[in-house]
């Protein structure tokens, strides 16, 4: 009988969370007055944003840096992932409100585009392949 090996992928967790994530940040404004209705009210907390912020900054320094030294030691991935916390830290503390529900999501879904580069990269170097 075959035994299976359950290995978690940081790169489709990552996708998942920062896409969740940036999904979260562009359709709360919509919907945030009917949350409290739908018993979901603690979606419009500040903690639940900053919790899936850092959640998204663990996974993506965890995962990327792990496949920089450990295999593909290409940079684009985590120039990308940068570029993501830099949208949403922008978005969140420029002081300019129009842009937080533009910056933000778009942040997100940039994050979520590193992990699937480090994923690509992954996928095309070979284990302890060397440059």
């Amino acid at each position: 009988m075959k035994q299976r090996s359950y290995k978690i992928n940081l790169d489709r967790l990552g996708i998942t969370a920062s896409t969740l994530c940036a999904i979260h940040c562009a359709a709360l404004p919509f919907v945030i007055t009917v949350l409290p209705m739908w018993g979901m009210g603690f979606l419009a907390n500040e903690a639940v944003e900053i919790t899936m912020i850092a959640v998204s900054l663990v996974l993506g320094v965890w995962s990327l840096s792990s496949g920089y030294r450990k295999q593909h030691q290409r940079i684009t991935p985590i120039v990308v992932l940068i570029l993501g916390f830099i949208f949403i830290a922008f978005g969140h503390f420029s002081g300019l409100e129009v842009l937080e529900p533009v910056l933000i999501p778009l942040g997100g879904f940039t994050i979520a585009l590193a992990h699937y580069l480090n994923l690509r990269l992954l996928k095309t170097c070979p284990v302890n392949h060397n440059h």
